[in-house]
């Protein structure tokens, strides 16, 4: 009888842009060294969140910016430098190459801005491929099912990810174009990333007894003002 074959264990992808250009689309509530911090913050939240993740491999930070190297190095991660900022989708593509050069079988690739994320969120999303016989490609969509948070590749560069408005439905496309067995599952707390003001403020009804975000709340605080409205009620 044969020994059954164990999955590797996959590679995780961050990519992270300039802190200097990161959530541009905050500039009305927030000052730019609010969004450098507040980007620092949400990377260091998700780089520890994914080294408590059992059975992923070496996480992989895809960045051209000092500060977040030396984030990512604090936290046990890998590094690579981009020499320029290609944005989200040149990064992710990036660090999924540098994974297959270096032996990688699979890999996933996820935002630095999903705070929210859980352990549970990523042993999902790789349950998700090892419970899906043949599958070659796990999404995780954002809330809005426009986006997508999370691509979970085999091996990594099977697939090229085109990332922004519309981007789930282009993978899903794309994938079945490309006659690729694909897997979509619903992880809420993933789901969650932060480019709104409307956003930050949900984040921010979750996380304000958290003291890694006062720095954004109370007196002093370096958060201009928060919208009128709101995205609801979020799913922990």
């Amino acid at each position: 009888m044969s020994a059954l074959r164990t999955p590797a264990a996959p590679w995780a992808i961050v990519p992270v842009k300039m802190l200097a250009l990161a959530k541009q689309r905050l500039a009305g509530v927030l000052p730019p060294e609010g969004r450098r911090r507040l980007m620092l913050t949400m990377l260091g939240e998700v780089l520890g969140t994914l080294a408590q993740v059992k059975g992923l491999g070496p996480i992989v930070v895809v960045t051209p910016d000092a500060e977040v190297a030396e984030l990512a190095e604090n936290h046990g991660a890998r590094v690579l430098r981009e020499v320029w900022a290609g944005g989200h989708s040149a990064a992710a593509m990036a660090g999924l190459a540098h994974a297959a050069d270096h032996g990688a079988q699979r890999a996933l690739t996820l935002p630095a801005d999903a705070p929210l994320v859980t352990p549970a969120d990523i042993a999902g999303l790789i349950d998700a491929a090892d419970s899906e016989a043949g599958a070659r490609l796990v999404l995780a969509p954002s809330h809005d099912r426009d986006g997508t948070n999370a691509i979970l590749a085999t091996p990594p560069d099977v697939f090229l990810p085109s990332f922004g408005p519309g981007s789930f439905a282009r993978h899903l496309a794309r994938a079945e174009a490309m006659g690729l067995a694909c897997r979509v599952v619903e992880l809420a707390g993933l789901a969650r990333d932060v480019d709104e003001p409307r956003d930050l403020q949900a984040l921010l009804a979750l996380k304000r007894n958290d003291p890694s975000y006062a720095f954004l709340q109370g007196p002093g605080g370096l958060l201009v003002s928060t919208p009128a409205t709101s995205i609801g009620k979020i799913r922990s």
